[in-house]
């Protein structure tokens, strides 16, 4: 992972750390049932970075009780990459130089066409709903359904505080095949989603029922900007430009 990535990571990963602080993530009280993470490297890095942001965390009276168990880091196979075969590994201009009309058909018509080699938006949502549905079945085991009787508003009769939630950490195409079934759409809407680097979507699945909570949130982003402000302003300073 880049430097710009693993601080990405960082700040990821101490927004989740402390979610109530205003304005609150709409995520219930308390740490997830786990930590559901791809297997590539940089899905593995933040999953870790947020893992270990949760524990530092932890009220004074938890830490070190034998009896909190830790924030669970689980890979999951099916959240990998979509594999983009022939484009793998290659800079975005080299994919459009060699691979134009491919790359085109891919954004327009995505289920007809793809990376040379590389796998279908088919074969990914193959993989990506099983995962998927072991996920939502480890939290809904031995707890009762939940209800659709409830008002959808936020602020008015939401959930209990302890409903138990996990993190997914994945990827961009992952996260589109992940929405679209989640929330019953065709696969044909794949490009209707945009995802930022490190943002923050959530989620809620109640009564069989997703609502989308919050999407691509990236306000713990902003120290970013302001460390690459300041780093060109001293620059600037040391080498006496105007």
């Amino acid at each position: 992972m880049s430097e710009i990535g693993l601080r990405q990571a960082e700040l990821a990963a101490g927004r989740l750390a402390r979610p109530h602080d205003p304005p609150a993530l709409p995520i219930p009280a308390g740490l997830p049932l786990e930590i559901v993470h791809s297997p590539l490297g940089r899905a593995t890095q933040t999953a870790d970075a947020v893992a270990a942001a949760l524990e530092a965390a932890r009220p004074p009276e938890d830490a070190g009780d034998a009896g909190v168990a830790p924030v669970q880091v689980r890979p999951e196979d099916g959240f990998s990459e979509i594999g983009q075969g022939a484009w793998e590994g290659l800079h975005r201009t080299v994919v459009t130089e060699r691979y134009g009309e491919e790359l085109a058909a891919w954004r327009r018509r995505p289920l007809e066409a793809w990376a040379p080699g590389g796998e279908s938006i088919v074969e990914v949502a193959a993989r990506v709903r099983p995962a998927l549905r072991r996920l939502l079945r480890a939290l809904a085991a031995g707890r009762p359904p939940g209800t659709l009787d409830r008002s959808h508003v936020r602020g008015y009769g939401d959930g209990p505080a302890d409903q138990p939630w996990s993190l997914l950490v994945a990827h961009d195409g992952v996260f589109k095949v992940t929405l679209l079934t989640l929330f019953d759409l065709p696969l044909e809407r794949f490009w209707m989603w945009s995802f930022e680097l490190c943002g923050i979507s959530v989620v809620d699945v109640v009564g069989g029922r997703a609502t989308l909570r919050a999407h691509g949130l990236t306000d713990h982003l902003a120290p970013l900007l302001d460390e690459r402000v300041q780093a060109e302003a001293t620059h600037r300073q040391r080498s006496g430009g105007l």
